[in-house]
């Protein structure tokens, strides 16, 4: 589906549009400010996410830009003077962004997009960015998960009917697909991300014919290289793996053709799979697959594997296009610093909250990998101008920071690359499957320990030395403030 640009700069809260009228009337609008977009927790409680969603934002930066039809309605609903809505009709973005490669296994707190804006313009894209971050990174983390439980297991993505509006069936299927989908059944996606498309027959087909043999017959002489059969319409092992059978070798093997696969969409999926088997090695169909669905998700399609389910394939829809058991990925987008001359002044949120107390400052993020098992060992947040030593580097914990251990043996890399400079993209975004393939070898960077789907081993995110103190006296001065 088509974005209308041209409306989105009006897809944001209120308040940004009232704060920068603020800004604006007291001379501050062409000031400097940076802000860092982060989420604070991973969803279902796993151990990491993968951050996704840079190309839409890329889409829409490069395409921001107010028409004459929203400051006219700017105008009507609001109280700005006309000085300041002639400000936003000529406004022209000019941002530097910094962010996370899509497709990256990241963690809570770190910083995965960095904006260098004028006030305003940073204030008038924060929803947008958000928008375009959270719901992709989420979708993209619990598909992650799923594949991940399938344990080499193929997974299809089938749930465009269930996604909240037509742009989430397509970013879905696209999240899904990046994060080791085999494929989905979203034909737009398939032609709008040149990702690979799947679908056979419904349950409908078959009950509008006069039985399910001639059902099954008359859909493969149709197409007999995409035979996959629905089997549980009436009775699954009495009537649909039977006719499945009967009709692979009434026509298909005759034919120079076989039963590719037959599919459960009910009933008890472990006990039906196994039987299923017997019946089709029996029957010599050794080489016809069995692909499950029916409201699956990885804690699922876990317990099956561990049933010793006969499934090669796995179909999952509502429970991964909408992330059904945590639906709501946390992402925030704070201010960290501004510009007074050439100076970068750091500032931070305080809160009874502890873990909303934010990390202050421009910074870099750097992922430390062992040269020997090429897994990564932990997250360094530091302040952008401080150097990594190629040698060694002391970590430390930052609640508990008497914790440390020396790391040698290691290279790293900043995580955070250049995506726009003063308005202009600097970056060239990677295809759907380009990005599929970058995923997964990033994940294979993580041990398993960490992508265990019930209570994961905590990953360590660690704050440098310098950027520690910092937050430390910012804290006690805002203290005493």
């Amino acid at each position: 589906m088509p974005i209308n640009y041209e409306q989105l700069p009006l897809l944001t809260d209120f308040y940004e549009f009232t704060m920068a009228y603020t800004y604006f009337k007291e001379n501050k609008h062409e000031d400097i400010a940076y802000f860092d977009m982060f989420v604070r927790k991973v969803p279902d409680d796993g151990g990491f996410m993968i951050f996704n969603g840079l190309n839409r934002l890329i889409d829409v930066i490069k395409e921001f830009k107010f028409t004459q039809k929203d400051i006219d309605y700017l105008r009507k609903v609001s109280k700005f003077d006309e000085a300041f809505l002639d400000y936003l009709l000529n406004l022209r973005i000019s941002v530097d962004i910094w962010s996370v490669e899509e497709g990256t296994p990241v963690f809570p707190n770190e910083p995965l997009v960095t904006v260098r804006a004028t006030t305003i313009q940073a204030q008038l894209i924060e929803t947008l960015l958000l928008v375009c971050i959270n719901y992709p990174t989420l979708v993209t983390t619990k598909a992650a998960r799923i594949v991940h439980a399938s344990r080499g297991r193929a997974v299809l993505e089938f749930g465009a009917r269930r996604a909240q509006g037509i742009d989430a069936a397509l970013e879905g299927a696209r999240d899904a697909v990046i994060a080791g989908c085999v494929g989905t059944s979203n034909t737009l996606a398939g032609i709008k991300y040149d990702v690979p498309i799947s679908g056979t027959i419904a349950h409908s087909y078959i009950q509008l014919h006069e039985s399910e043999y001639e059902a099954f017959l008359n859909y493969v002489k149709v197409n007999p290289d995409n035979s996959v059969l629905l089997v549980d319409t009436y009775d699954t092992l009495r009537s649909g793996v039977p006719n499945a059978i009967r009709v692979a070798k009434d026509y298909l093997i005759p034919n120079g053709h076989q039963l590719k696969a037959i599919r459960l969409d009910s009933g008890d999926l472990a006990y039906l799979s196994k039987k299923a088997r017997v019946m089709l090695d029996e029957a010599g169909l050794t080489n016809t697959k069995i692909v499950a669905s029916n409201s699956l998700d990885e804690y699922i399609i876990d317990d099956l594997i561990l049933q010793d389910a006969k499934i090669d394939t796995f179909g999952v829809g509502e429970n991964l296009i909408t992330s059904r058991s945590n639906p709501v990925l946390g992402g925030v987008y704070k201010v960290v610093a501004y510009e007074n001359g050439d100076d970068i002044i750091p500032v931070i949120k305080l809160s009874d909250n502890i873990t909303k107390i934010t990390n202050p400052g421009l910074k870099r993020l750097v992922r430390f990998y062992d040269n020997d098992t090429h897994k990564a060992i932990a997250d360094l947040i530091c302040l952008a101008d401080e150097v990594i030593p190629l040698d060694q580097y002391t970590l430390f914990d930052p609640d508990f920071p008497w914790k440390t251990k020396t790391i040698t043996n290691y290279t790293f890399r900043t995580l955070q690359v250049p995506v726009f400079v003063n308005g202009q993209l600097v970056y060239t975004p990677k295809s759907t499957l380009e990005t599929k393939a970058y995923c997964q070898a990033q994940l294979n960077t993580l041990w398993d320990e960490v992508k265990r789907l019930r209570n994961p081993h905590t990953y360590y995110v660690d704050l440098s030395e310098k950027l520690w103190n910092l937050k430390r006296d910012l804290i006690n001065k805002n203290k005493k403030v």
